[in-house]
């Protein structure tokens, strides 16, 4: 689906880097800004700083003069404001909103051909005419003694719950799933661990008691690996090397 990010008279040149980069890691390039204070704040140092690697979503993005010209092809607008208005769209939180848009129980013969955020500025919000021509107007649920969120930060939270409702992204697998020795290599490990317990006068094999079985009950709660269990008979060699050396 179709989605842009609008900024509207964005005062600080470090807030479209910031949006730009939100926006990217949440996999959104669609970016305007209307009537921003730097006509190049696209190109200025600190823009390009924030943006943090989202070069790409800068060079994408688009400069207009009109909120008008920011809204072609888009036919759902969202207003964000951190305080409801006495009239206009209703105010709602984001996943609710985004639920009853593109969720299971959305109907999916009026869904939107595609979604506009609109954030306004820094120092003012955003205007009420502007906010009155939207559909909804976002809250996103803050502290109710301190809810003032950095633009970039605000554009993030809308980035990630919008990702979420279209179907998200999965968690990144840095590690490849661990497969657990057999029981065969871990019996081999305990009997070895066995030999080097008796060595070093732990365990007395006339009255071994429960040891190793509730050791083998520990190692298979624990499901090591086979790396794990060559570590722990490296462990067991090495302490009966060390009392061999004891004796002498």
């Amino acid at each position: 689906m179709l989605t842009r990010f609008v900024l509207i008279q964005t005062s600080h040149a470090g807030n479209v880097g910031g949006a730009a980069r939100a926006m990217k890691v949440m996999g959104f390039d669609d970016l305007v800004l209307v009537a921003p204070r730097w006509s190049n704040v696209l190109r200025r140092e600190e823009t390009i700083q924030r943006a943090s690697g989202a070069l790409d979503v800068l060079e994408r993005a688009r400069i207009v003069d009109t909120l008008d010209e920011a809204l072609h092809g888009v036919s759902h607008l969202c207003a964000t404001a951190m305080t409801p208005r006495d009239f206009g769209p209703p105010t709602r939180a984001p996943r609710p909103h985004f639920d009853g848009l593109v969720g299971p129980s959305a109907n999916k013969a009026e869904a939107p051909t595609g979604v506009a955020f609109l954030f306004g500025s820094e120092r003012f919000g955003m205007r009420n005419e502007d906010v009155y021509r939207c559909h909804a107007c976002l809250s996103i649920p803050t502290d109710p003694h301190f809810g003032s969120l950095n633009l970039a930060a605000a554009v993030q939270l809308i980035a990630y719950d919008w990702r979420q409702a279209l179907g998200g992204f999965g968690a990144a697998q840095l590690d490849a799933p661990r497969a657990a020795a057999d029981a065969q290599s871990v019996a081999g490990m305990l009997a070895h661990l066995e030999q080097a317990l008796v060595a070093i006068d732990f365990l007395d094999p006339d009255a071994p008691k429960k040891l190793m079985p509730r050791l083998n009950q520990l190692f298979n709660r624990a499901e090591p690996s086979d790396e794990e269990i060559h570590i722990l008979r490296g462990i067991a060699k090495a302490m009966l090397q060390a009392a061999q050396r004891a004796k002498r």
